[in-house]
């Protein structure tokens, strides 16, 4: 066996006493082995709340979204429509206008984002799984529905099952002074509430579904004018080569107005930005919970090398080098930070794969659309952790271990 390893060992599993210093090397261990633990779920726990928020946004919004660069509108001219159903990977084409009105049921008004879609937008599947009243209807027989949001319905005190109250949606029309008093200010249209959906974000607590034809009334939009067109992509196209190739058709085809191609992440940038920077911040401060405990393996290797002073004079008489000392005290350190940090990882891994699998801490609320915590263990976390701990553990060990190697006889 390798001396340097054999006396390092020694060291540490030295069964005939445990002095403090044997007892700062374990707490050391443990602490580094509870911060690995903690730094793996926590950056877990992260990561399947990303991942829950990119699923929330899958029922609502579609894969790629044209829109204008500037302003709010544009034409789609059935020139373009037909282009972009006909590209490969493309499963749905829906024309959307939408806009912030004024909703009226009964007694109560409530500031609403009125979302005016097409009739291929009820053909997306997922839409169908948030509905939890009524049904996602907007046009039957020639009679116009609202779908609302569980928001919505809670503001307004809304009831599908009463058919004979109807949803009154105003709009100010164009090139009129706004005033309240005067009623001709207003482009109204009164819906039929036909269901209500439930997504848990606070972005889509207030939106109303409808017609197309109903919202460019109310907005005062042309035939073919849309605020967006929302493009749902089948299953296994790959979404960047997709957006490539939308970007290359819509470029051509905006009658005078310059369009640009979003994916759902891209919508949605800003919140996940917040998530991934509370997430650095989170793991940066367990990062120096871990060096605090990586602190005291410095500690711990300080006053072993005053404790072992004498044995360190012993192994220069018998002829070792100031590299071989060296070695032993940062093989010790080693000894302590990986049996902690595998120990960590061990127990980081198997709490997330648990959690995964079996759902052990749940959220706690009940609207929630999720029973358990959400976590999704990803490989470069592990990696990112297991170089950190290697890091601290090098410059930790190190100034003791040199210390120990300039000991002379």
């Amino acid at each position: 066996m390798n001396l340097p390893v054999w006396i390092a060992r020694r060291y540490f599993f030295s069964r005939k006493k445990r002095s403090f210093i044997s007892w700062l090397s374990i707490l050391s261990m443990l602490g580094v082995g509870v911060g690995t633990m903690a730094l793996i779920v926590v950056l877990s726990v992260f990561n399947g709340m990303e991942e829950l928020n990119r699923q929330i946004f899958q029922n609502f919004e579609a894969d790629m979204t044209v829109m204008p660069q500037q302003g709010k509108r544009f034409t789609a001219s059935d020139a373009l429509l037909t282009k972009i159903q006909q590209m490969p990977g493309v499963a749905l084409v829906s024309a959307v206008a939408q806009d912030n009105a004024l909703a009226r049921y009964r007694d109560g008004q409530a500031v609403i984002r009125l979302k005016g879609v097409d009739d291929t937008y009820t053909q997306r599947s997922s839409i169908d799984s948030t509905v939890i009243g009524g049904q996602f209807l907007i046009r039957q027989d020639g009679v116009n529905y609202a779908v609302v949001s569980n928001g919505v319905r809670s503001d307004l005190s809304i009831s599908t099952v009463d058919i004979l109250t109807p949803l009154e949606i105003l709009y100010p029309k164009r090139n009129q002074s706004l005033s309240v008093l005067n009623p001709d200010a207003f482009n109204s249209d009164a819906l039929t509430v036909a269901g209500v959906f439930f997504i848990e974000s606070n972005n889509y607590n207030n939106v109303v579904f409808a017609p197309i034809t109903v919202a460019r009334s109310l907005f005062g939009y042309d035939p073919g004018e849309v605020t967006s067109l929302e493009v749902q992509l089948s299953p296994g196209t790959n979404e960047e080569q997709a957006k490539e190739a939308l970007m290359a058709v819509v470029s051509l085809a905006g009658g005078g107005t310059k369009l640009t191609v979003l994916s759902r992440d891209d919508l949605n940038r800003d919140l996940y930005r917040a998530v991934r920077v509370e997430k650095l911040f989170t793991g940066v401060v367990l990062a120096f919970i871990i060096l605090v405990a990586s602190v005291n393996i410095f500690f711990s290797l300080s006053m072993l090398v005053i404790e072992k002073r004498e044995d360190i004079r012993i192994l220069y008489a018998l002829g070792a080098t100031a590299s071989t000392v060296r070695r032993i005290f940062l093989i010790e350190g080693a000894i302590i930070a990986l049996t902690g940090s595998i120990t960590g990882l061990v127990l980081g891994i198997g709490i997330c794969l648990a959690q995964q699998e079996y759902g052990l801490i749940s959220m706690g609320t009940v609207s929630s659309i999720v029973d358990a915590y959400p976590v999704r263990l990803d490989t470069s976390d592990v990696v990112l952790t297991s170089v950190l701990v290697v890091l601290m553990t090098v410059l930790t060990s190190w100034f003791p271990a040199q210390r120990a190697a300039r000991l002379v006889v």
